[in-house]
């Protein structure tokens, strides 16, 4: 081997000084990144193998529902539902599979079981899909009087497209525990809401050059009329 010259002795020199001072930290520094980096993969797949997995349950459980006949996959759907909430609830395929057996439940006249699983994708799903399931449990929750409770959860923050809806329902709610004051207010609000919506719809549809939909979308909808005749029977405010 070459012997060094006098310049790369001290550079060799001056490395072993800094290698003594600060070796171990950087050796240190880098096993944190390395096992970071192992974690960041091995977690990664982990995900991956459980929204796998959660879509093959996903996929049996419609299945299951959708060949039913006469409640005879009722166990079926409920332990695959239980399955795919229990086990794999941090999936995007969990609370889609339990809304869907929530309706399964609902449309099979089982309202104890409906709410349950309403109740958890209100609880464990993500934006419009919690803030649907909200509503359709405060609906099985004035179906049941319990008006207190569908009025509470029916104030809770949702999406903007929601609002109309869960306003109305509030008005549903509160008319039927004696608050005529309050089911005015929200019939109200509710209605301005649906006009306004209705509204906007017009002028998108105007301004892409549909004027024949924006005419028609200029009309009061079902819903507004609904909502007039709520206010008329609850009367005017003394």
């Amino acid at each position: 081997m070459a012997a060094y010259d006098l310049e790369e002795q001290e550079q060799i020199e001056n490395f072993k000084a800094w290698w003594k001072q600060y070796g171990n930290r950087l050796t240190a520094a880098l096993c944190v990144i390395a096992l970071t980096l192992a974690g960041w993969q091995g977690w990664r797949m982990y995900q991956n193998g459980q929204s796998g997995e959660a879509g093959i349950l996903f996929a049996a459980l419609q299945q299951a529902i959708g060949e039913d006949e006469d409640g005879k996959n009722a166990a079926q759907v409920k332990s695959l539902t239980g399955e795919l909430s229990e086990k794999y609830g941090g999936t995007a395929f969990a609370p889609l599979g339990v809304m869907t057996a929530a309706r399964y439940a609902l449309a099979r006249g089982d309202a104890q079981e409906a709410r349950l699983r309403f109740a958890w994708v209100a609880e464990q799903g993500e934006h419009e899909l919690a803030d649907l399931a909200r509503l359709r449990l405060a609906g099985l929750l004035l179906d049941a009087q319990e008006y207190d409770e569908a009025v509470k959860l029916l104030k809770h923050p949702r999406a903007e497209a929601f609002s109309a809806a869960y306003t109305e329902l509030e008005g549903d709610a509160e008319a039927a525990r004696g608050d005529f004051s309050a089911a005015r207010k929200a019939y109200q609000t509710a209605l301005s809401l649906r006009k306004k919506e209705r509204l906007g719809k017009a002028e998108e549809l105007a301004g892409k050059g549909n004027d024949s939909d924006a005419i028609v979308t200029d009309s009061p909808l079902p819903v507004e009329i609904l909502l007039e005749q709520k206010l008329d029977a609850l009367g005017s405010e003394a």
